[in-house]
């Protein structure tokens, strides 16, 4: 029988005013770290109750951390309003910090679906986490501003028929990159990962595992 994770509402201080966060831990034992997960385009409909953004906080809970969603600034209950991008980071930043407060673990993990990875990417540099999932990140709000790579394992997930993040963009910016993530490409699949959302738990799973 599968437990279903502990959750808490929160409400976060961000930058523009409080924010909207859901967590869910575990419900036995000490964490093994813990994670933050940024959706995807707020203009687009984009907020924590995603699809792709919900199977990634299982994949992490299933792993024993403690899992942080968050509407950015304007979404859901979440004050403010949309920031072009520099503003979300600021938002991720807070919910990072947040989470480091509130567990005082070092083992923090950033993730992200298409937006909200390009937003987790970013946030990198500042947060410095022990691990990176960016599923489907908006290459072109990466490629040209990115400075080094982050210092951490770091898994991109993408599906080979996507629509709106063409995949050869995808592999040309990764072979630009030196040591490089690791790359892992979907066959048949769309942006949205419809039908292969159990796939992209296991892949993000089995990658939490090996790191």
């Amino acid at each position: 029988m599968v437990k279903l994770p502990k959750t808490e509402n929160l409400s976060i201080a961000g930058p523009a005013g409080r924010l909207e966060a859901l967590l869910e831990s575990p419900q036995e034992g000490e964490t093994a770290g813990s994670a933050v997960i940024c959706h995807p385009h707020p203009e687009h409909g984009g907020t924590m109750q995603n699809k792709v953004v919900h199977t990634l906080a299982r994949a992490f809970v299933s792993r024993g951390f403690a899992a942080l969603r968050f509407n950015f600034r304007g979404v859901g209950k979440s004050e403010g309003v949309f920031d072009e991008g520099e503003g979300e980071m600021q938002d991720a930043l807070a919910a990072a910090r947040t989470m480091k407060d509130r567990t005082g673990d070092a083992n923090l993990w950033l993730a992200g679906f298409s937006f909200g990875a390009a937003i987790a990417i970013h946030a990198s540099a500042a947060a410095r986490p022990g691990g990176l999932v960016s599923v489907a990140p908006a290459v072109s709000r990466v490629s040209k501003q990115m400075g080094a790579q982050p210092d951490c394992p770091w898994l991109i997930v993408q599906g080979d028929e996507d629509e709106l993040v063409p995949v050869t963009d995808t592999i040309a910016w990764v072979n630009e990159l030196e040591p490089g993530p690791e790359l892992q490409i979907f066959d048949g699949t769309g942006h949205f990962f419809h039908g292969k959302l159990v796939k992209l738990r296991h892949a993000v799973e089995a990658f939490i595992d090996t790191h």
